[in-house]
């Protein structure tokens, strides 16, 4: 038979009938032991005495003690000698029909064990035979549905609850990822609706002159930033996402003042202070991605504040944890709007159109932070704000300068 053919239900019931076969066949040997031992044969020795008595003394057999006997007939020595023989005969021929009696109902009850092993086994497998029908059935366009697990409480009871969070996972990828895909098709298409307009405004206009043209430009060119910031956006989001290709030494002090330095004009114009507080946080990690998340954060703490607002800036590395920590004031967050943010073109506060900003800072920050294997907390601040502190895996070797990538953030 070839290997295709044994199922688990095949395997299962050759293994009821060899374990039945085993046990039957150590139960048939020491039954057989038992018996033959109890049907031993005496023997007897017969001597002649002084007296007129002749002593027989049975050696195994139930009497220790040889026994006086009254002197026999003539010749009857020799009947209990022949009769002594056929008692050995039928002995043996006894244990011989035993052992083939018993070795005929052991067979027969091997199959019958082969047998009941096929039905048990199949009645123990009915539920894995239903969620592997259930399972073969899915698709993206149904993982609303869930395998049968209102069986008992055992392995494949199990196995069913696991597989059915497994695809509560998968529908939630998946219902994100179409929501994903509509966000950025919606936020990719409305600065192109928006040029269009600009132009075709412009272009409806007879009177229009060098100084409208040149507008329109300006207009355009700024549509265009902002399309490229989106872009550049998705893309580090996407790098982000996909894991690191290699490892640098870095220092969080040096890249969150980098950040802060950045941040200071917006953080002017909106009279917001930036304070801060670096000590040395050496960590392993991609530049480019580590200084785009310190300048979300902090463009982030920034931009959603108010006038008169503060942002404190704070690293550090204590057991082997570096942490960055960015905390300002601003309008309140409640705390189970938090977890949203970390979606991509999720807002505070508002829905995911028209609102200053892509929607993209906190969750390039949350897949930059799983892709170093770091812990990403975010608080309300009571009273209002964010704070925000992700932990990085210390390095343990000394830090190297970090290049000075791009920090425009989303």
């Amino acid at each position: 038979m070839r290997r295709a053919h044994w199922t688990i239900r095949l395997r299962l019931t050759a293994l009821y009938g060899a374990v039945f076969l085993g046990s039957g066949t150590l139960l048939l040997a020491f039954t057989y032991a038992l018996v033959r031992s109890r049907l031993r044969a005496p023997e007897y020795f017969v001597r002649v005495t002084a007296s007129p008595l002749r002593t027989v003394i049975i050696r195994g057999g139930s009497l220790p003690q040889p026994v006086p006997l009254p002197v026999p007939p003539p010749g009857a020595i020799a009947v209990a000698g022949q009769l002594q023989q056929i008692a050995g005969l039928q002995r043996a021929d006894s244990l011989h029909q035993l052992l083939i009696v018993s070795a005929v109902a052991l067979a027969i009850m091997a199959v019958a064990s082969m047998g009941l092993g096929w039905a048990v086994a199949g009645r123990a497998l009915r539920p894995l035979r239903a969620m592997t029908v259930a399972a073969r059935q899915l698709s993206e366009h149904n993982l609303h549905e869930r395998l049968p697990a209102d069986g008992p409480s055992d392995e494949l009871g199990a196995l069913a609850t696991t597989f059915n969070a497994l695809l509560a996972r998968l529908q939630a990828a998946f219902d994100s990822q179409r929501q994903f895909v509509a966000n950025a098709s919606h936020e990719l298409r409305t600065p192109l609706t928006l040029e269009r307009a600009v132009v075709e405004v412009a272009l409806a206009d007879p009177a229009a002159d060098a100084a409208t043209l040149r507008a329109m430009g300006e207009r355009i060119l700024a549509i265009g930033a902002q399309q490229e910031a989106l872009i550049e956006a998705l893309l580090t989001l996407a790098r982000s996402q996909r894991g690191l290709a290699q490892r640098a030494r870095l220092d969080l002090s040096v890249i969150a003042a980098a950040a802060g330095e950045g941040a200071q004009r917006a953080a002017a114009a909106a009279d917001v202070r930036i304070d801060t507080d670096l000590a040395p946080a050496p960590i392993d990690g991609d530049a480019l991605l580590v200084e785009r998340l310190a300048g979300n954060l902090v463009d982030n703490a920034v931009r959603h504040n108010e006038p008169g607002g503060w942002v404190r800036v704070i690293t550090g590395a204590a057991d082997r944890v570096a942490t960055l920590r960015v905390t300002n004031s601003g309008p309140v967050v409640p705390a189970d709007q938090v977890e949203r943010l970390l979606q991509p073109f999720q807002r505070a506060g508002t829905e995911r159109t028209g609102s200053e900003g892509l929607g993209l800072g906190l969750s390039i920050v949350a897949a930059v932070a799983a892709s170093h294997e770091a812990s990403l907390m975010v608080t309300p601040v009571p009273g209002g704000g964010l704070d925000v502190r992700v932990a990085f895996p210390a390095s343990a070797s000394p830090p190297a300068p970090a290049g000075h990538a791009d920090l425009a953030t989303p």
